[in-house]
Order: structure tokens, then C-alpha cells, then sequence
């Protein structure tokens, strides 16, 4: 693939300058095009080093708005970076809607300077490029455009160029021995970057390949380039919005083939008031002592709570933090998206509640809200619920791989447990800020909800994150099985990593 590139190719000062000119005003018109359309585009700048990345991003810029961009200069990740799944970083960065965000090197940073001095296994490259061809479908898929480019430079031309800056006092400080390692490993890394390209240029995410001895043809085809990528996304965005959808009416009922899990849990289980004590305490007890073994192993632990309104969840959530030290845990409860969230894909801001190894993440209410509220109040369409099935299994797969320990609770009770929580809510001052119009609302929707809490089980309950349906009309058997569940859940891990 690289050896098929011209390196040979070149454009003249005259031609360069006029082309320059052109293409940068196209950009800044259609910077403001997509602040008026609200796409994010996302622009992967990665080559050889001393390749001209730098310069040309310097370029570019100049000619645009500097409140509509951020450039994001990527490094190797720090110490505290190395505590999370390594996309999260990236996932913070992300530009929101209408802006570009430049990424001066960027998650492929993983498949190859990582690679090359072996700070992450070969046997891991699959993985890292699979969760990356995820990530880039997601963004494409909810409206972000994506041009990457890869600017290939000749070893006699890096070595040339490294040489030069080395000699200049106000460049040397560029050269990295990482650089130089580069140029002595050419070959070596040259089959990494090689590897990369073929499994990650995508319908979504396609690399554009660089001929970049000339810095001048180089910076001329990356902007030819970002100019058709951002045109293309301009009017696929409005040939959308000029479509007729036709509305699906919502399912009510569960077809004769679907299972119907809530329908299977025995609702009369229940603990008397002396054995929820007894079992409680020991529960929390060997929790605690669990908390300990999650700090020193470094083991995440994210505890996601689901449920029907008056379900349980709070008090449950309580009896699960009673005893632990609140240094160690953090509990997230989420409504609906706030103006800030709304301007990035709905799973960015459940991306920075992703607690880092040794730490327990408490989540009351989840990403699964986009199938269940956002689906039966039409807050999604139906083509952005249906696809975030796969997504949120993308998502639970890439965090149990990097070793999180993922817990999913749904609290089932009855329709008439949930009447009789709703008045006694009614009917008691404490407890009245705790019923709301929406409650009862959701109550008259309860066939939808029931559909869409069946058909979500269904189609998440995947090996590595299993979801647990905890029969939730006695509060103290729905406690203890809650409790009882994260403790299994961490040991099977600590087994995992031989540390139980």
C-alpha cells in the first residue's frame, strides 16, 4: 500500500499558492456551514515524524475562525491516563456539534509508537483496532464527519529532515528519540502502519494516503481532501433532513418468538425483617472487605441500576455504599441530557463518569435509557434506539476486555406494587418530592416500557455483561440479592486475575 505512493509527486510555487488560496476559502465557508448544519468533523492528522503535520495544521487554521476548532496535540498517555480504557481520553476531546477538532496525532497513536517499543502487547492490536472501527462508526453514524490522513515520507527524507531540524537551535527541540527510532526501525514500523491502514480504513473512517516529500502537493491534497469530506457530510445531513420518514407505530405487545424475562421472575420472594438484617450485614461486611482488594488490584467496578419508577433503586443504591469508604466510590445519577451533553453522542457523557481501575462507579439510570425512555417517548428515532444495541455491547465489551467488572440491575415489580409505593408517596410529606406528573405519566405507558425493557434484556445480555432482573417487590430480598451480586461479580474477577 505504501509502496504503491509516488513520493516522487511535486507542485510548483505558482500553482501551490493559487490552489492554497482557493481551497482555505472553501474551508472557512464551509466551517461556517457546519456551525449552521451543527456537524462535528473530526480530522486524524498521522505520518512519519518531521512529516510536515505540524506546519500544515498551522495552515490550515490560519485561515479559519478560532472559536469554531481545537486542535488536540496527542502524547503518549500519562500515568493517570493509563487507569481508564484507553479511548477515554479521546472521548473527551471529541468536538461538539458544529466545530472541527483537529487531532495531531490520535488513538492510532495505540497501533503503532505503542506497539513498536512494546508497551502494549501484539497479541492486543486486534482488539485496539476493533474498538477503534467501532468508535468511528458510532461518530459517523450520529452525524460526525471523519477525514483521516496518513502523510508518508521516504526514510531518506526523514532522516534529511530530522538531520535539519537537529541543526536548527529553534527546531531541535521538535526531534524526539522516539523519532530517531523511527528512522533506524523504518521497515519495522512501516509494516505496523501498513497493518493499521488495511484494518482500519473503513466505509466509515477511509485513510487518505499522503505523498509528502513536497510539503506542497502533501498540504494541497489534505485540503482537497477535508473540503470533499466536509462537502459530503453538508449534503448528506441535508438530503436527510429532506426526507420523509414515515412514523412506526410503537410495539405494545411482545411477538409470540420474544422471551419474556420480566413475565419469568417470581415477584413473591421475601426475606423476613431478622434474616434481611443477618444477611444484609454480612453481605456489606464482605463487601468491605472486597473494596480493599479492588483498590490495591486496580480493578474497576461499575454497578449499573434500571428499574420502573418506585422500583427500589435509591434505597438499594444506599445499602450497597452503607459500609464502603466514599473515598473509593461515586455514584451518577442521570436525567435527561443537559444543553452541554446534547451537543455530543449520547454515550460522551456517561464516557466521563467511566471510573478509573480501583475505583466503584455507582450508575443510577444508564446509557440504556436510549432504548427504553428515549425510545418510548420518541426522544430517538427509531434507526438511532435500534442502533445503539450494538453500540452499548460495543461499549460493555471494550471495558470488560480492559478488566471493569460491569454489574446491570433492573428492579421488576409489579404494576400493583408500584401503585401502592406511588400513594403512600402521595399520601406521606416526606416523600412527596419523590412523585412526579412524569411518574404517573409512565405508569399509563407501562405496555410500551414493558416491550422495551424485554427486548433490551434480549438483546444485551451478553457473557461478559450479564444483566441481573432482581425480583424488587420485597426491598429487603432486592437489597441483599443487589449486594450479593457486585460481591460474586469482583471475585470472579479477582479469580480472573488469579489475585482471589
Amino acid at each position: 500500500m505504501l509502496d504503491a505512493l509516488d513520493l516522487s509527486l511535486n507542485l510548483d510555487k505558482q500553482s501551490y499558492k493559487e490552489q492554497l488560496e482557493d481551497l482555505m476559502q472553501q474551508l472557512r465557508s464551509l466551517q461556517q456551514s457546519c456551525w449552521e448544519e451543527k456537524i462535528p468533523v473530526i480530522i486524524v492528522l498521522e505520518g512519519w515524524a518531521a512529516a510536515g503535520k505540524g506546519t500544515l495544521l498551522k495552515k490550515i487554521v490560519n485561515y479559519m475562525d478560532p472559536r469554531g476548532f481545537s486542535v488536540n496535540p496527542i502524547f503518549a498517555a500519562n500515568e493517570q491516563e493509563r487507569m481508564y480504557p484507553f479511548l477515554w481520553r479521546f472521548w473527551q476531546k471529541l468536538p461538539p456539534k458544529g466545530s472541527l477538532g483537529f487531532f495531531y496525532h490520535s488513538w492510532y497513536t495505540n497501533c503503532l509508537e505503542e506497539r513498536l517499543f512494546g508497551r502494549i502487547p501484539a497479541v492486543q492490536a486486534p482488539l485496539v483496532m476493533r474498538d477503534i472501527n467501532a468508535f468511528e462508526r458510532q461518530l459517523v453514524e450520529d452525524g460526525a464527519a471523519i477525514a483521516k490522513f496518513w502523510v508518508h515520507i521516504s526514510q531518506k527524507e526523514l532522516k534529511k529532515r530530522l538531520k535539519k531540524y537537529e541543526a536548527d537551535e529553534l527546531e531541535m527541540w521538535r526531534v524526539r528519540p522516539e523519532d530517531w527510532q523511527q528512522e533506524k526501525r523504518y521497515q519495522e514500523y512501516s509494516s505496523l502502519v501498513e497493518e493499521m491502514l488495511t484494518y482500519t480504513s473503513t466505509g466509515y473512517g477511509p485513510w487518505t494516503l499522503v505523498e509528502g516529500d513536497c510539503e506542497r502537493w502533501s498540504r494541497v491534497k489534505v485540503l482537497s481532501q477535508l473540503v470533499a469530506v466536509i462537502v459530503q457530510a453538508l449534503d448528506q445531513k441535508r438530503a436527510k433532513a429532506n426526507a420523509k420518514i414515515e412514523p412506526i407505530p410503537p410495539q405494545k405487545e411482545l411477538l409470540p418468538t420474544e422471551p419474556n424475562f420480566l413475565a419469568k421472575v417470581d415477584l413473591s420472594v421475601q426475606l423476613s425483617k431478622d434474616d434481611y438484617r443477618q444477611r444484609l450485614r454480612d453481605s456489606q461486611i464482605e463487601l468491605r472487605k472486597l473494596q480493599a482488594k479492588i483498590y490495591q488490584e486496580k480493578v474497576p467496578v461499575i454497578a449499573l441500576f434500571e428499574g420502573w419508577d418506585a422500583a427500589g433503586k435509591g434505597g438499594a443504591i444506599k445499602r450497597l455504599t452503607d459500609t464502603l469508604d466514599p473515598r473509593s466510590y461515586q455514584v451518577n445519577t442521570f436525567a435527561a441530557p443537559t444543553e452541554e451533553e446534547a451537543q455530543f453522542h449520547y454515550l460522551w457523557r456517561f464516557w466521563r463518569r467511566i471510573p478509573p481501575g480501583g475505583k466503584i462507579s455507582i450508575f443510577d439510570r444508564s446509557w440504556y435509557g436510549r432504548v427504553m425512555v428515549e425510545r418510548v417517548e420518541g426522544f430517538a428515532r427509531e434507526k438511532e434506539w435500534l442502533r445503539a444495541y450494538r453500540e452499548i455491547n460495543e461499549l460493555e465489551a471494550e471495558l470488560t476486555a480492559e478488566g471493569y467488572v460491569v454489574v446491570k440491575f433492573f428492579l421488576h415489580i409489579s404494576p400493583e406494587e408500584q401503585l401502592a409505593r406511588f400513594e403512600e408517596r402521595q399520601n406521606n410529606p416526606f416523600k412527596q418530592y419523590k412523585l412526579t406528573d412524569e411518574d404517573w405519566r409512565n405508569r399509563e405507558k407501562w405496555p410500551l416500557y414493558d416491550v422495551a425493557v424485554n427486548q433490551m434484556i434480549a438483546r444485551t445480555n451478553t457473557p461478559v455483561a450479564p444483566w441481573t432482573v432482581v425480583p424488587a417487590n420485597d426491598k429487603y430480598f432486592a437489597r441483599v440479592q443487589v449486594i450479593q451480586t457486585v460481591v460474586d461479580a469482583v471475585k470472579m474477577e479477582l479469580k480472573r486475575r488469579g489475585k482471589d
